[in-house]
Protein backbone atom coordinates (compact mmCIF):
# COMPACT_ATOMS: atom_id res chain seq x y z
CA UNK A 1 0.00 0.00 0.00
CA UNK A 2 2.84 2.18 0.82
CA UNK A 3 4.16 1.83 -2.87
CA UNK A 4 0.44 3.04 -4.18
CA UNK A 5 0.72 6.67 -2.37
CA UNK A 6 4.35 7.15 -1.72
CA UNK A 7 4.90 10.57 -3.14
CA UNK A 8 8.12 9.47 -4.82
CA UNK A 9 6.77 6.97 -6.95
CA UNK A 10 4.07 9.43 -7.90
CA UNK A 11 6.39 12.26 -9.48
CA UNK A 12 8.07 9.26 -11.32
CA UNK A 13 4.92 7.76 -12.48
CA UNK A 14 2.47 10.53 -13.44
CA UNK A 15 4.47 11.95 -16.04
CA UNK A 16 4.28 8.56 -17.77
CA UNK A 17 0.77 7.81 -16.61
CA UNK A 18 -0.19 11.61 -18.53
CA UNK A 19 1.86 10.64 -21.60
CA UNK A 20 -0.12 7.11 -22.29
CA UNK A 21 -3.33 9.15 -21.67
CA UNK A 22 -2.01 11.26 -24.32
CA UNK A 23 -2.07 8.61 -26.53
CA UNK A 24 -6.09 8.47 -26.51
CA UNK A 25 -6.81 12.17 -26.97
CA UNK A 26 -8.15 12.46 -30.37
CA UNK A 27 -5.07 14.06 -32.94
CA UNK A 28 -7.65 16.75 -34.29
CA UNK A 29 -8.04 18.04 -30.27
CA UNK A 30 -4.62 20.07 -30.17
CA UNK A 31 -5.82 21.95 -27.31
CA UNK A 32 -6.88 19.31 -25.19
CA UNK A 33 -3.42 17.66 -25.22
CA UNK A 34 -1.66 21.13 -24.68
CA UNK A 35 -3.71 21.87 -21.29
CA UNK A 36 -3.55 17.88 -20.48
CA UNK A 37 0.10 17.99 -20.77
CA UNK A 38 0.64 20.83 -18.89
CA UNK A 39 -2.45 20.19 -15.71
CA UNK A 40 0.26 16.52 -15.78
CA UNK A 41 3.25 18.74 -15.20
CA UNK A 42 1.89 21.34 -12.77
CA UNK A 43 1.11 18.93 -10.50
CA UNK A 44 4.01 17.27 -10.45
CA UNK A 45 5.07 20.48 -9.59
CA UNK A 46 3.19 21.18 -6.77
CA UNK A 47 4.24 17.38 -5.52
CA UNK A 48 8.09 18.44 -6.16
CA UNK A 49 6.96 21.79 -4.01
CA UNK A 50 5.06 19.23 -1.26
CA UNK A 51 7.94 17.51 -0.71
CA UNK A 52 10.44 20.31 -0.13
CA UNK A 53 8.17 21.74 2.35
CA UNK A 54 8.18 18.38 4.18
CA UNK A 55 11.82 18.07 3.96
CA UNK A 56 13.35 17.92 7.46
CA UNK A 57 16.05 20.08 7.10
CA UNK A 58 17.65 19.06 10.60
CA UNK A 59 18.08 15.44 9.54
CA UNK A 60 20.84 14.55 7.42
CA UNK A 61 20.89 11.50 4.97
CA UNK A 62 17.83 9.84 2.89
CA UNK A 63 13.88 11.44 3.00
CA UNK A 64 11.08 9.91 2.06
CA UNK A 65 12.94 6.75 1.35
CA UNK A 66 11.55 3.73 -0.01
CA UNK A 67 12.43 -0.08 -1.13
CA UNK A 68 10.40 -2.23 -2.71
CA UNK A 69 11.38 -5.62 -4.67
CA UNK A 70 11.25 -5.11 -8.46
CA UNK A 71 13.30 -7.68 -10.38
CA UNK A 72 14.04 -10.32 -8.39
CA UNK A 73 16.28 -12.33 -10.30
CA UNK A 74 18.67 -9.68 -10.42
CA UNK A 75 17.85 -8.24 -7.13
CA UNK A 76 16.87 -4.73 -8.65
CA UNK A 77 14.32 -3.07 -6.19
CA UNK A 78 12.17 0.08 -6.55
CA UNK A 79 14.51 2.38 -4.25
CA UNK A 80 13.69 5.95 -4.04
CA UNK A 81 14.98 8.44 -1.87
CA UNK A 82 16.04 12.52 -1.57
CA UNK A 83 18.72 14.27 0.21
CA UNK A 84 19.54 18.11 0.49
CA UNK A 85 21.19 17.19 -3.25
CA UNK A 86 19.12 15.62 -5.00
CA UNK A 87 15.98 17.83 -3.85
CA UNK A 88 16.51 21.22 -5.24
CA UNK A 89 16.81 19.18 -9.00
CA UNK A 90 13.37 17.81 -7.98
CA UNK A 91 12.08 20.81 -7.59
CA UNK A 92 14.09 22.34 -10.75
CA UNK A 93 13.21 19.66 -12.93
CA UNK A 94 9.38 19.59 -12.09
CA UNK A 95 9.45 23.87 -12.50
CA UNK A 96 11.41 23.93 -15.65
CA UNK A 97 8.80 21.20 -17.52
CA UNK A 98 6.19 23.07 -16.51
CA UNK A 99 7.29 25.87 -17.53
CA UNK A 100 8.12 24.41 -21.09
CA UNK A 101 5.22 22.80 -21.58
CA UNK A 102 3.16 26.43 -20.89
CA UNK A 103 5.83 27.94 -23.59
CA UNK A 104 5.47 25.16 -25.79
CA UNK A 105 1.83 25.63 -26.45
CA UNK A 106 2.93 27.38 -29.81
CA UNK A 107 4.01 23.82 -31.43
CA UNK A 108 1.93 23.52 -34.03
CA UNK A 109 3.12 20.32 -35.65
CA UNK A 110 2.88 17.05 -34.72
CA UNK A 111 1.47 18.15 -31.21
CA UNK A 112 0.58 14.45 -29.64
CA UNK A 113 3.85 12.98 -30.41
CA UNK A 114 5.39 16.54 -28.73
CA UNK A 115 4.15 16.08 -25.71
CA UNK A 116 3.80 12.44 -25.56
CA UNK A 117 7.91 12.59 -25.60
CA UNK A 118 8.21 15.72 -23.23
CA UNK A 119 6.41 13.87 -20.23
CA UNK A 120 8.87 11.22 -21.13
CA UNK A 121 11.37 13.29 -21.28
CA UNK A 122 9.99 14.16 -17.45
CA UNK A 123 9.63 10.72 -15.98
CA UNK A 124 13.47 9.60 -16.83
CA UNK A 125 14.82 12.78 -15.34
CA UNK A 126 12.77 12.70 -11.93
CA UNK A 127 14.08 9.23 -11.92
CA UNK A 128 17.62 9.87 -12.50
CA UNK A 129 17.38 12.52 -9.39
CA UNK A 130 15.41 10.20 -6.98
CA UNK A 131 16.62 6.51 -7.66
CA UNK A 132 18.93 4.97 -4.97
CA UNK A 133 18.95 1.85 -7.47
CA UNK A 134 21.85 1.60 -9.97
CA UNK A 135 19.12 -0.15 -12.34
CA UNK A 136 17.12 1.57 -11.75
CA UNK A 137 19.03 5.41 -11.95
CA UNK A 138 20.40 3.17 -15.28
CA UNK A 139 17.16 2.83 -16.64
CA UNK A 140 15.98 6.33 -15.96
CA UNK A 141 19.52 7.68 -17.23
CA UNK A 142 18.32 5.70 -21.09
CA UNK A 143 14.75 6.68 -20.81
CA UNK A 144 15.50 10.62 -20.56
CA UNK A 145 18.05 10.30 -23.78
CA UNK A 146 15.37 8.59 -26.24
CA UNK A 147 12.87 11.65 -26.02
CA UNK A 148 15.51 14.01 -26.24
CA UNK A 149 16.77 12.42 -29.37
CA UNK A 150 13.37 13.03 -31.09
CA UNK A 151 12.60 16.27 -29.66
CA UNK A 152 15.70 17.83 -31.26
CA UNK A 153 15.38 15.74 -34.63
CA UNK A 154 12.04 15.94 -35.31
CA UNK A 155 11.28 19.59 -34.38
CA UNK A 156 14.39 21.03 -34.46
CA UNK A 157 16.35 23.39 -37.04
CA UNK A 158 17.47 22.31 -40.45
CA UNK A 159 20.84 20.51 -39.26
CA UNK A 160 18.62 19.08 -36.34
CA UNK A 161 18.86 15.26 -37.74
CA UNK A 162 22.72 15.85 -37.56
CA UNK A 163 22.93 17.39 -34.36
CA UNK A 164 19.82 14.69 -32.59
CA UNK A 165 22.56 12.12 -33.87
CA UNK A 166 25.73 13.34 -32.39
CA UNK A 167 24.11 14.15 -28.89
CA UNK A 168 22.44 10.66 -29.11
CA UNK A 169 26.36 9.17 -29.91
CA UNK A 170 28.22 10.39 -27.27
CA UNK A 171 25.89 10.10 -24.70
CA UNK A 172 25.30 6.64 -25.31
CA UNK A 173 29.37 5.94 -25.74
CA UNK A 174 28.83 7.03 -21.65
CA UNK A 175 26.24 5.06 -21.27
CA UNK A 176 28.14 2.46 -22.23
CA UNK A 177 30.94 3.12 -20.35
CA UNK A 178 28.93 3.76 -16.90
CA UNK A 179 26.88 0.50 -17.53
CA UNK A 180 30.31 -1.42 -17.24
CA UNK A 181 31.22 -0.22 -14.48
CA UNK A 182 27.70 -0.61 -12.75
CA UNK A 183 28.27 -4.00 -13.46
CA UNK A 184 32.06 -4.38 -11.99
CA UNK A 185 31.29 -2.59 -9.19
CA UNK A 186 27.97 -4.49 -8.43
CA UNK A 187 29.85 -8.23 -8.97
CA UNK A 188 32.77 -6.45 -6.58
CA UNK A 189 30.23 -5.60 -3.73
CA UNK A 190 29.20 -9.34 -3.47
CA UNK A 191 26.05 -9.08 -6.12
CA UNK A 192 23.21 -8.90 -3.68
CA UNK A 193 21.58 -5.92 -4.89
CA UNK A 194 22.23 -2.55 -6.87
CA UNK A 195 21.89 -0.17 -3.75
CA UNK A 196 23.76 2.89 -4.22
CA UNK A 197 24.19 3.37 -1.00
CA UNK A 198 25.32 -0.11 0.08
CA UNK A 199 27.88 -0.55 -2.52
CA UNK A 200 29.26 3.08 -1.65
CA UNK A 201 30.02 1.66 1.80
CA UNK A 202 32.07 -1.32 0.40
CA UNK A 203 34.95 1.10 -1.39
CA UNK A 204 34.86 -1.63 -3.97
CA UNK A 205 38.40 -1.65 -6.20
CA UNK A 206 39.92 -0.03 -3.07
CA UNK A 207 42.47 -2.88 -2.52
CA UNK A 208 43.36 -2.61 -6.33
CA UNK A 209 44.28 0.59 -7.56
CA UNK A 210 44.33 -0.36 -11.39
CA UNK A 211 40.82 -1.88 -11.63
CA UNK A 212 39.69 1.18 -9.18
CA UNK A 213 40.70 3.78 -11.76
CA UNK A 214 39.23 1.70 -14.78
CA UNK A 215 35.85 1.79 -13.17
CA UNK A 216 36.25 5.39 -11.97
CA UNK A 217 36.97 6.76 -15.11
CA UNK A 218 34.13 4.60 -16.35
CA UNK A 219 31.77 6.73 -14.29
CA UNK A 220 33.91 10.14 -15.01
CA UNK A 221 33.25 9.05 -19.05
CA UNK A 222 29.52 8.99 -18.75
CA UNK A 223 29.19 12.26 -16.36
CA UNK A 224 31.63 14.26 -18.19
CA UNK A 225 29.88 14.08 -21.09
CA UNK A 226 27.01 14.91 -20.03
CA UNK A 227 28.04 17.96 -18.03
CA UNK A 228 29.60 18.41 -20.78
CA UNK A 229 33.53 18.74 -19.68
CA UNK A 230 35.74 20.00 -22.11
CA UNK A 231 37.10 17.98 -24.63
CA UNK A 232 33.54 16.20 -24.38
CA UNK A 233 31.45 19.61 -24.90
CA UNK A 234 31.26 19.25 -28.76
CA UNK A 235 28.18 17.99 -28.75
CA UNK A 236 26.49 20.52 -27.11
CA UNK A 237 26.68 23.59 -28.95
CA UNK A 238 24.91 21.69 -31.95
CA UNK A 239 22.37 20.53 -29.74
CA UNK A 240 21.28 23.35 -28.63
CA UNK A 241 21.46 25.52 -31.56
CA UNK A 242 19.12 22.97 -33.11
CA UNK A 243 16.77 22.24 -30.74
CA UNK A 244 13.32 23.54 -30.32
CA UNK A 245 13.35 26.45 -27.27
CA UNK A 246 11.67 23.73 -24.87
CA UNK A 247 14.32 21.35 -25.96
CA UNK A 248 16.93 23.89 -25.30
CA UNK A 249 15.48 24.54 -21.83
CA UNK A 250 15.26 20.85 -20.54
CA UNK A 251 18.78 20.49 -21.97
CA UNK A 252 20.46 22.95 -20.29
CA UNK A 253 18.75 23.51 -17.01
CA UNK A 254 18.19 19.91 -15.97
CA UNK A 255 19.95 16.71 -18.51
CA UNK A 256 23.14 18.88 -18.06
CA UNK A 257 22.78 18.39 -14.19
CA UNK A 258 22.62 15.28 -14.62
CA UNK A 259 25.93 14.74 -15.15
CA UNK A 260 27.30 16.99 -12.23
CA UNK A 261 24.70 14.98 -10.28
CA UNK A 262 26.23 11.49 -11.16
CA UNK A 263 29.62 13.09 -9.97
CA UNK A 264 28.09 14.05 -6.23
CA UNK A 265 25.86 10.68 -5.80
CA UNK A 266 27.74 8.06 -7.18
CA UNK A 267 31.27 9.25 -7.94
CA UNK A 268 32.34 10.79 -4.82
CA UNK A 269 31.12 8.28 -2.02
CA UNK A 270 32.01 5.22 -4.01
CA UNK A 271 35.40 6.16 -4.86
CA UNK A 272 37.12 8.73 -2.29
CA UNK A 273 40.16 7.38 -3.01
CA UNK A 274 39.98 7.88 -6.83
CA UNK A 275 38.49 11.31 -5.95
CA UNK A 276 41.68 12.39 -4.23
CA UNK A 277 43.89 11.11 -6.71
CA UNK A 278 42.26 12.33 -9.37
CA UNK A 279 40.24 15.75 -8.10
CA UNK A 280 43.34 18.07 -9.31
CA UNK A 281 43.19 16.80 -12.89
CA UNK A 282 38.95 17.24 -12.76
CA UNK A 283 40.12 21.13 -11.26
CA UNK A 284 42.37 21.64 -14.11
CA UNK A 285 39.94 20.65 -16.76
CA UNK A 286 37.28 22.94 -15.25
CA UNK A 287 39.17 25.78 -15.29
CA UNK A 288 39.22 24.78 -19.33
CA UNK A 289 36.02 24.99 -19.50
CA UNK A 290 35.69 28.01 -17.55
CA UNK A 291 38.31 29.96 -19.75
CA UNK A 292 37.42 28.12 -23.28
CA UNK A 293 33.66 28.19 -22.30
CA UNK A 294 34.00 32.09 -21.92
CA UNK A 295 36.66 32.84 -24.99
CA UNK A 296 34.36 30.72 -27.60
CA UNK A 297 31.02 32.18 -26.30
CA UNK A 298 32.36 35.24 -26.76
CA UNK A 299 33.19 34.97 -30.41
CA UNK A 300 29.85 34.15 -31.44
CA UNK A 301 27.66 35.62 -33.58
CA UNK A 302 24.56 33.55 -32.92
CA UNK A 303 22.55 34.53 -29.93
CA UNK A 304 21.73 30.83 -29.30
CA UNK A 305 25.06 28.92 -29.95
CA UNK A 306 26.63 31.90 -27.55
CA UNK A 307 24.46 30.88 -24.84
CA UNK A 308 25.32 27.21 -25.45
CA UNK A 309 28.85 28.05 -24.96
CA UNK A 310 28.04 30.37 -21.58
CA UNK A 311 26.65 26.94 -20.51
CA UNK A 312 30.49 25.19 -20.89
CA UNK A 313 31.71 28.19 -19.19
CA UNK A 314 29.45 28.44 -16.03
CA UNK A 315 28.99 24.17 -15.85
CA UNK A 316 32.96 24.94 -15.36
CA UNK A 317 32.11 26.62 -12.05
CA UNK A 318 29.99 23.40 -10.77
CA UNK A 319 33.02 21.16 -11.78
CA UNK A 320 35.36 23.30 -9.97
CA UNK A 321 33.59 23.20 -6.54
CA UNK A 322 32.90 19.48 -6.75
CA UNK A 323 36.66 18.87 -7.75
CA UNK A 324 37.57 20.92 -4.78
CA UNK A 325 35.62 18.94 -2.77
CA UNK A 326 37.21 15.72 -3.84
CA UNK A 327 40.57 16.66 -2.45
CA UNK A 328 41.11 16.58 0.92
CA UNK A 329 43.60 19.42 1.60
CA UNK A 330 40.98 21.77 2.46
CA UNK A 331 38.53 21.41 6.22
CA UNK A 332 35.44 19.74 6.22
CA UNK A 333 33.75 22.67 6.37
CA UNK A 334 35.83 24.42 3.49
CA UNK A 335 34.56 20.91 1.04
CA UNK A 336 31.61 21.83 2.32
CA UNK A 337 31.17 24.81 1.10
CA UNK A 338 32.58 23.97 -2.57
CA UNK A 339 29.77 21.56 -2.66
CA UNK A 340 26.93 24.22 -1.25
CA UNK A 341 28.31 26.23 -4.45
CA UNK A 342 28.66 23.35 -6.70
CA UNK A 343 25.08 22.45 -6.40
CA UNK A 344 23.60 25.61 -5.79
CA UNK A 345 25.54 26.80 -9.32
CA UNK A 346 23.24 23.94 -11.26
CA UNK A 347 20.29 25.18 -9.54
CA UNK A 348 20.83 28.81 -10.72
CA UNK A 349 22.60 27.85 -14.02
CA UNK A 350 18.90 26.01 -14.56
CA UNK A 351 17.03 28.85 -14.32
CA UNK A 352 18.94 31.73 -15.39
CA UNK A 353 20.04 29.86 -18.64
CA UNK A 354 15.92 28.29 -19.07
CA UNK A 355 15.39 31.97 -19.13
CA UNK A 356 17.86 32.85 -21.74
CA UNK A 357 17.16 30.55 -23.75
CA UNK A 358 13.41 31.24 -23.84
CA UNK A 359 14.34 34.73 -24.41
CA UNK A 360 16.12 33.59 -27.28
CA UNK A 361 13.10 31.51 -29.12
CA UNK A 362 10.59 34.59 -28.08
CA UNK A 363 12.62 36.92 -30.46
CA UNK A 364 13.55 34.08 -32.95
CA UNK A 365 10.01 33.50 -33.82
CA UNK A 366 9.24 36.71 -34.60
CA UNK A 367 12.43 37.67 -36.46
CA UNK A 368 13.88 34.57 -38.00
CA UNK A 369 16.67 35.28 -36.74
CA UNK A 370 19.60 34.69 -34.52
CA UNK A 371 22.04 36.79 -36.11
CA UNK A 372 23.43 39.39 -33.50
CA UNK A 373 24.95 41.28 -36.27
CA UNK A 374 21.42 42.13 -37.97
CA UNK A 375 20.14 43.52 -34.79
CA UNK A 376 20.68 47.16 -32.81
CA UNK A 377 18.23 49.26 -31.00
CA UNK A 378 15.62 46.38 -29.67
CA UNK A 379 15.57 47.98 -26.77
CA UNK A 380 13.23 50.82 -27.76
CA UNK A 381 11.55 48.73 -30.00
CA UNK A 382 10.56 46.03 -27.53
CA UNK A 383 10.91 47.30 -24.06
CA UNK A 384 9.35 44.82 -21.77
CA UNK A 385 11.48 41.74 -23.60
CA UNK A 386 14.20 44.49 -23.50
CA UNK A 387 14.31 44.65 -19.43
CA UNK A 388 13.60 41.24 -19.05
CA UNK A 389 16.76 40.05 -21.12
CA UNK A 390 18.93 42.25 -19.59
CA UNK A 391 17.93 40.99 -16.22
CA UNK A 392 18.34 37.76 -17.30
CA UNK A 393 22.17 38.86 -18.73
CA UNK A 394 23.09 40.42 -15.30
CA UNK A 395 22.40 37.21 -13.64
CA UNK A 396 24.15 35.30 -15.67
CA UNK A 397 26.55 37.60 -15.29
CA UNK A 398 26.58 37.40 -11.57
CA UNK A 399 25.66 40.63 -10.39
CA UNK A 400 25.34 40.82 -6.75
CA UNK A 401 21.83 40.66 -5.52
CA UNK A 402 20.78 38.34 -8.24
CA UNK A 403 21.29 34.62 -7.67
CA UNK A 404 24.24 33.92 -9.98
CA UNK A 405 26.85 35.97 -7.86
CA UNK A 406 26.01 33.48 -4.40
CA UNK A 407 26.48 30.40 -5.93
CA UNK A 408 29.97 31.35 -7.82
CA UNK A 409 31.24 33.36 -5.03
CA UNK A 410 30.74 29.91 -2.55
CA UNK A 411 32.41 27.61 -5.46
CA UNK A 412 35.28 30.37 -5.37
CA UNK A 413 35.13 30.55 -1.76
CA UNK A 414 35.71 26.66 -1.28
CA UNK A 415 38.46 26.00 -4.10
CA UNK A 416 40.32 28.97 -2.91
CA UNK A 417 41.26 26.90 0.07
CA UNK A 418 42.34 23.99 -1.89
CA UNK A 419 44.08 24.97 -4.73
CA UNK A 420 44.31 29.25 -4.70
CA UNK A 421 46.50 29.33 -7.88
CA UNK A 422 43.44 27.25 -10.12
CA UNK A 423 41.10 29.30 -8.25
CA UNK A 424 42.72 32.46 -9.55
CA UNK A 425 43.09 31.76 -12.57
CA UNK A 426 39.61 30.57 -13.09
CA UNK A 427 38.58 34.20 -12.14
CA UNK A 428 39.57 35.15 -15.81
CA UNK A 429 36.22 33.10 -16.62
CA UNK A 430 34.24 35.73 -14.72
CA UNK A 431 35.92 39.05 -16.62
CA UNK A 432 35.69 37.36 -19.85
CA UNK A 433 31.83 36.04 -19.01
CA UNK A 434 31.25 39.74 -18.12
CA UNK A 435 32.76 41.21 -21.14
CA UNK A 436 30.29 38.44 -23.84
CA UNK A 437 27.69 39.14 -21.60
CA UNK A 438 27.56 42.95 -22.15
CA UNK A 439 29.00 43.04 -25.82
CA UNK A 440 25.33 40.94 -26.38
CA UNK A 441 23.52 43.70 -24.57
CA UNK A 442 25.13 45.88 -26.80
CA UNK A 443 24.89 44.66 -30.34
CA UNK A 444 21.33 43.32 -29.10
CA UNK A 445 19.54 46.27 -27.43
CA UNK A 446 21.77 49.53 -28.13
CA UNK A 447 22.44 51.34 -30.85
CA UNK A 448 20.19 51.62 -34.13
CA UNK A 449 19.11 48.52 -36.28
CA UNK A 450 21.39 46.92 -38.49
CA UNK A 451 18.41 45.68 -40.45
CA UNK A 452 15.32 47.32 -40.34
CA UNK A 453 13.50 44.35 -42.48
CA UNK A 454 13.81 42.12 -39.16
CA UNK A 455 11.41 44.32 -37.14
CA UNK A 456 8.23 44.81 -39.59
CA UNK A 457 6.23 42.59 -37.89
CA UNK A 458 8.09 43.04 -34.22
CA UNK A 459 5.53 42.93 -31.31
CA UNK A 460 6.82 42.75 -27.70
CA UNK A 461 6.30 39.41 -24.99
CA UNK A 462 3.14 38.44 -25.04
CA UNK A 463 1.10 37.28 -21.60
CA UNK A 464 2.21 33.06 -22.33
CA UNK A 465 5.68 34.44 -22.90
CA UNK A 466 5.34 36.70 -19.69
CA UNK A 467 3.86 33.99 -17.31
CA UNK A 468 6.56 31.09 -18.49
CA UNK A 469 9.62 33.70 -17.31
CA UNK A 470 8.18 35.33 -14.21
CA UNK A 471 8.93 32.21 -11.54
CA UNK A 472 12.43 32.55 -13.43
CA UNK A 473 13.27 36.05 -12.82
CA UNK A 474 11.33 35.63 -9.18
CA UNK A 475 13.98 32.81 -8.32
CA UNK A 476 16.84 34.83 -9.49
CA UNK A 477 15.84 37.90 -7.52
CA UNK A 478 14.55 35.53 -4.38
CA UNK A 479 18.12 33.10 -3.98
CA UNK A 480 19.93 36.41 -4.75
CA UNK A 481 18.69 38.23 -1.65
CA UNK A 482 17.74 35.31 0.73
CA UNK A 483 20.38 31.86 -0.22
CA UNK A 484 19.99 30.74 2.93
CA UNK A 485 16.29 29.59 1.63
CA UNK A 486 17.94 27.27 -0.67
CA UNK A 487 21.45 26.59 0.98
CA UNK A 488 19.85 24.75 4.33
CA UNK A 489 18.98 22.12 2.37
CA UNK A 490 22.01 21.85 0.13
CA UNK A 491 24.06 21.80 3.19
CA UNK A 492 22.70 18.65 4.78
CA UNK A 493 22.87 17.16 1.52
CA UNK A 494 26.31 18.78 1.52
CA UNK A 495 27.53 17.46 5.22
CA UNK A 496 26.04 13.98 4.30
CA UNK A 497 28.27 13.47 1.24
CA UNK A 498 31.02 13.82 3.41
CA UNK A 499 30.23 11.98 5.79
CA UNK A 500 29.56 8.79 3.40
CA UNK A 501 33.36 9.69 1.84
Amino acid sequence: MELVTHPLVWINLLPLLGAVMILFIPRDKPDWIRWWSLGVSLVVLALSTWLWFNFDQSKPGMQFEINRQWIPYINANLHFGVDGISMPMIFLTGLLTAISVLYSFNIKDRVKEFFVFFLLLEMGMMGVFTSLDYFLFYVFWEISLVPMFFLIGVWGGERREYAAIKFFLYTLVGSVAMLLAILAIYFRAGATDFDMLRIAATRPFADVEVLRNLVFFGFFLGFAIKVPVWPFHTWLPDAHVEAPTAGSVILAGILLKMGCYGFLRIIMPTFPGACKDFALLIGILAFISIAYGALVAMAQWDLKKLIAYSSVNHLGYVMLGIAAAMATTASLDDRAIAINGAVFQMFNHGIITGALFLLVGVIYERTHSRDLARYGGLGARVPLYAGVLTMAMFASLGLPGLAGFNSEFLVFRGAFSTWWWIAALCTTGLVIGAAYILWTIQRLLLGTPKDESLYEHLTDMNRREVISLAPLLFFMVLLGVLPSLILYTINIGSQYLLSLM
